[in-house]
């Protein structure tokens, strides 16, 4: 019971945190929600029980979902230790949870071949990558270009484009941001096609 009272505290301070991040009065939420804004006010202040049905266009209404509305309060999720998954001279470690960035995954990666999986076959998919170089020097092939990508730059391309990412004079480590398609190609493709 103490637990759902202060998941509701935690849920009225994020309805007000939201509404004030946006510059908006009560009156301009209310108008965003269909409320009136002394309902909207009560439930701010905890005069009034939130019901479900309150909190759908609530969220809509702050550009936020119902599930990061309600988001339980734990720590336990907080710290990620991520595992080490090593295949064909590429290690990942996963830096995300699954719940977290809207369905894209954050991976620091280790690679030491240079040459791609399966070489010669560079992958496509839909999206765009995006990498940053922690250390070494990245191969970014892409289609008939090579680029190489050093010690602090970023490399930010279409998906569309054939593309694979090995080391070059060396090991080197990465960090990445994928889409959905990007984490399937990537981290969960066959064995021979590792490497995009």
């Amino acid at each position: 019971m103490t637990q759902e009272l202060d998941l509701d505290t935690v849920i009225r301070k994020r309805i007000r945190g939201l509404r004030l991040a946006r510059g908006w009065s009560l009156d301009n939420l209310a108008a965003r929600c269909d409320m009136s804004p002394s309902t909207l006010s009560r439930i701010e202040t905890g005069n009034r029980r939130i019901a479900l049905d309150q909190l759908v266009p609530l969220a809509r209404a702050l550009d936020t979902t119902l599930d990061q509305l309600v988001e339980s309060t734990d720590d336990g999720d907080v710290v990620i230790r991520p595992v080490p998954d090593s295949s064909r001279g590429v290690t990942t470690w996963i830096l995300s949870n699954e719940r977290s960035l809207h369905g894209v995954t954050v991976a620091k990666m280790r690679i030491t071949s240079e040459l791609p999986a399966g070489a010669g076959e560079l992958g496509v998919h839909p999206g765009r990558d995006w990498f940053t170089v922690l250390a070494g020097t990245a191969r970014l092939q892409l289609g008939e270009r090579t680029i190489l990508v050093q010690a602090g730059d970023a490399a930010d391309f279409s998906t569309m484009v054939p593309h694979a990412i090995t080391a070059h004079d060396g090991p080197v480590e990465i960090l990445t941001i994928l889409s959905h398609d990007g984490e399937r190609a990537h981290l969960h493709g066959p064995p021979a096609t590792h490497a995009h």
